[in-house]
């Protein structure tokens, strides 16, 4: 059964899928958790995701500079993944991605930052929900407000967020007690009643407390410094400040564990840990490039799951959904185009499982407020394990006025006329080729554009036929020959465009930049 047409019968539709939801779990052979062992009972789900992490960025992933012993220890218990992708890097449209089990691209406004997710799609924790599960959250799990997309309730469950801290060790960390208001919504929870929550930090989106990397004990060479970056000690301490906030994450999912621990529920929780898309830089959050599209991702559970294993196979995190309602014995939708994992995470094998994984697909369309009226940057790309090919569908328009603002970002635009300055500020900020393609072993940070190269253009016209066919089957509007709805959905987020005072020069200054860059060439 289909419930993609939306309209007034939503109501209706989504309440005939709750049922079948019900009678499947009356039925699924988790039924009884009061008296089942913890090998038979439903599990617990936990989703811990981090705002703004490059997927590099732990020590499971090789980062010494950077401390993750909760993420290290979910990896080295459980299933560390390679290769995974958000659907979107981008926030809103990321993580209605990953609730709906879709690619963004299928959710209208929910596509863009700052849309709405109509009310028509169906979302994990609520399908989970209604078949017994306990549902909440806390921190950040969306980027839209639910009352303007015809919910009546959050998609993530309810909020708890009420318990704070009296200080943080610097400006930028909320004080948001994240693992305490865990520590409420399980002190709410109806007894045999199996859980599933969100914990979402804002943790490390902008901004930061300049110096407080340095302030913690860390030292400007312990950076590590992307190609695409200007290696100056500005741009090292703004990682090092990136860093902390990584860390302060990492720490409250320690406590959090520390009380499934306690409770004697941590091995029948499976805990999933990963971030919504990659670090808030330029050329990197918002861009198709692995700095930004690229996350963590970790999954312990282990009465299922055989720890210790590294996973080399493609992940989008539209495939989180379809996982947990397959775990919790629930069908999942027809209409969500993530797969779920669970063939993966019970096969005891590591490296490359599943021979269809050998190949991602993921985009993104409009995010943030420097483009008047709103307008996107629309663009799709594959990533296969050699090479990154992306499509831009507008390449008239400029790319780099959504990158957050920051002292790396600062620095590239006061260095621009310099020349060396200049190569990465066209990097980041120029005008881009309706097509890019790039060999991404001999090239990992993705800085070399291989598409007009004649000893590359059968591989570029492969990889454009399979994004192609990916999009068509999922029905992607920008190649159905719609794709400029995405332009006309209501913007729900802050109008910079009308305010005036401190924000009016920095408008003009961005008018400045792009009339400089109109003539360029795009970057090589």
């Amino acid at each position: 059964m289909s419930i993609r047409n939306g309209g007034a019968g939503d109501s209706g539709i989504l309440k005939i899928v709750f049922k079948i939801v019900v009678f499947m779990a009356m039925f699924s052979p988790y039924v009884g958790d009061g008296c089942a062992s913890a090998e038979t009972a439903r599990p617990n789900i936990l989703l811990a995701i981090s705002d703004d992490q490059t997927w590099r960025h732990t020590g499971a992933y090789g980062d010494e500079a950077v401390n993750t012993p909760a993420f290290d220890r979910v990896a080295r218990e459980g299933v560390l993944f390679n290769y995974g992708f958000c659907s979107a890097p981008t926030c809103s449209p990321s993580r209605a991605a990953i609730l709906t089990g879709q690619d963004f691209w299928r959710l209208e406004s929910g596509g863009n930052l700052f849309g709405a997710l109509p009310g028509k799609y169906p979302v994990y924790p609520r399908l989970l929900e209604v078949a017994g599960y306990y549902v909440g959250y806390t921190g950040k799990a969306r980027g839209w407000n639910p009352k303007l997309s015809g919910r009546t309730n959050h998609p993530a469950g309810d909020a708890f967020n009420s318990r704070r801290l009296e200080s943080v060790p610097a400006a930028g960390i909320t004080k948001t007690d994240y693992a305490a208001n865990f520590e409420a919504f399980l002190e709410s929870r109806p007894e045999g009643k199996p859980f599933c929550f969100w914990y979402g930090a804002v943790e490390p989106h902008r901004f930061y407390e300049a110096g407080s990397g340095l302030r913690s004990g860390k030292k400007l060479e312990d950076a590590t410094v992307p190609t695409f970056f200007p290696d100056v000690p500005q741009v090292r301490g703004d990682i090092l400040d990136y860093y902390v906030e990584i860390e302060w994450f990492d720490r409250h999912l320690a406590r959090i564990i520390t009380l499934l621990e306690e409770r004697g529920e941590l091995d029948n929780t499976m805990i999933v840990v990963t971030s919504d898309h990659g670090m808030p830089f330029p050329r990197a959050k918002t861009n198709l490039y692995d700095y930004g599209a690229r996350v963590p991702l970790a999954i312990r559970w282990p009465v299922k799951v055989a720890g210790g294993r590294v996973i080399d196979d493609f992940v989008n995190l539209t495939d989180l959904a379809p996982t947990f309602l397959e775990a919790a014995g629930l069908e999942v939708p027809s209409e969500m185009t993530g797969r779920s994992l669970m063939k993966i995470l019970k096969s005891a094998k590591q490296g490359r499982v599943d021979p269809q994984r050998d190949k991602v697909v993921v985009g993104r369309e409009r995010h943030g407020y420097n483009r008047v009226p709103h307008i996107g940057y629309p663009c799709r790309a594959i990533r296969t394990y050699k090479y990154l090919y992306i499509r831009n569908f507008k390449p008239d328009r400029l790319p780099g006025f959504d990158t957050d603002g920051g002292i790396t970002r600062s620095y590239m635009l006061a260095e621009r006329h310099t020349t060396e300055g200049q190569r990465y500020f066209r990097l980041w900020f120029g005008p881009r080729p309706a097509e890019e393609l790039y060999n991404c072993r001999a090239d990992p940070d993705q800085i070399r554009n291989l598409a007009d190269d004649p000893a590359y253009a059968a591989i570029r016209r492969k990889l454009a036929a399979e994004l192609d066919a990916h999009l068509r089957k999922t029905g992607d509007p920008r190649v159905l020959g719609t794709g400029d709805v995405f332009d006309t959905y209501t913007y729900f987020g802050p109008d910079r465009s009308k305010k005036s005072g401190a924000d009016r020069p920095q408008d003009s200054f961005f008018h400045e930049i792009r009339n400089e860059l109109r003539s360029a060439k795009p970057s090589p």
